[in-house]
């Protein structure tokens, strides 16, 4: 069986990605074959290809897809040629088939289709362990997330609120602060227009938030800081604009006793069992109705660089997929 899939000599810019062909050798021990029908983007990939994260190349690139087991290696058990699947965190999902570790892959539950499991599998157990694990957030509570009307800020906004939590969300523009509104908000202020900070202490009667979920980084580090309410917490999860600076514990004396941390995924889901009760979380959500996804780009696979441009450039809503 052959394989066409990306992948990168060196880490750069989008136009880094290139397209083989090759042979897919038989699933190894403990490993499955899947031919794929969606596959997922995340901001992870951007990092990744552009060099944020150091790789070693050459290096094939994606990170999520679902699709079905076409093949099982010895040793798999609870899988069965035909079973549709789903993993995240397993490089190399850019690609037609692949083989892939057992024991990062999913069954998909009946009710869920093959595009929103690869569209938000990683982008709900983000918000799964953010929201419920970094901090466990309490109903009545105020949250201010950044980046609302991406596709973790989306999935966010309506976890958040099904917890009884009062999510305020950041964006850009006046039709994504509506979207936000839509998908779970109670308020949306609008980067572009509206001093972040000053809406927050109005909207919290100047006491602050108790958490700030910030996926941008350098840029919004300080008004996150200002943001916070006496023991509150700083969960910096992203760095779309580089790397927040330097935290000097001084600085989170004088801000009112803070907390500040930076969590990652691969962390919260590295033993199986935390995969499994995320993804769980995250498939419950979604067929019970609290959460819905926005696949609001889907584009062949052949168009990786052009998506990628437009996640970095920041114009993209929801989430977006390829189909291989």
């Amino acid at each position: 069986m052959t394989m066409d899939r990306v992948i990168m000599a060196q880490q750069g810019a989008p136009d880094v990605m290139q397209f083989e062909t090759l042979e897919l050798p038989d699933p190894g021990e403990g490993e499955v074959q899947i031919r794929q029908k969606a596959i997922g983007l995340n901001y992870m990939d951007v990092y990744q290809r552009s060099g944020h994260y150091p790789m070693p190349l050459p290096s094939p690139l994606g990170l999520e897809a679902a699709g079905e087991i076409t093949g099982l290696g010895k040793g798999v058990a609870g899988l069965a040629v035909g079973d549709r699947v789903v993993y995240g965190g397993v490089l190399g999902a850019y690609a037609t088939t692949r083989n892939a570790p057992a024991a990062r892959v999913l069954k998909i539950p009946d009710g869920i289709s093959d595009d929103v499991a690869a569209a938000s599998l990683m982008k709900g157990m983000t918000a799964e362990y953010l929201l419920e694990r970094t901090y466990k957030v309490k109903p009545g509570e105020k949250v201010l997330f950044f980046a609302a009307s991406g596709g973790v800020g989306q999935i966010a906004g309506q976890w958040g609120k099904h917890l009884g939590a009062e999510m305020i969300g950041v964006t850009s523009g006046a039709d994504n602060c509506g979207r936000a509104l839509q998908m779970g908000y109670s308020h949306a202020i609008d980067r572009n227009s509206e001093d972040i900070a000053e809406r927050v202490k109005e909207i919290t009667g100047g006491a602050g938030v108790p958490v700030v979920y910030d996926s941008i980084g350098k840029a919004t580090f300080e008004t996150s800081i200002e943001c916070l309410a006496t023991y509150g917490m700083f969960v910096s999860f992203g760095a779309t604009t580089g790397e927040a600076p330097a935290v000097a514990p001084s600085l989170l004396q004088h801000a009112g006793s803070l907390y500040f941390t930076r969590p990652t995924l691969a962390n919260y889901v590295g033993p199986r069992a935390d995969l499994e009760h995320s993804s769980a979380r995250v498939f419950r959500m979604n067929l019970d109705g609290h959460v819905t996804v926005n696949i609001n780009q889907r584009r062949p696979l052949s168009e990786v660089a052009a998506a990628h441009a437009e996640l970095e450039a920041g114009s993209t809503t929801g989430s977006t997929i390829f189909v291989p």
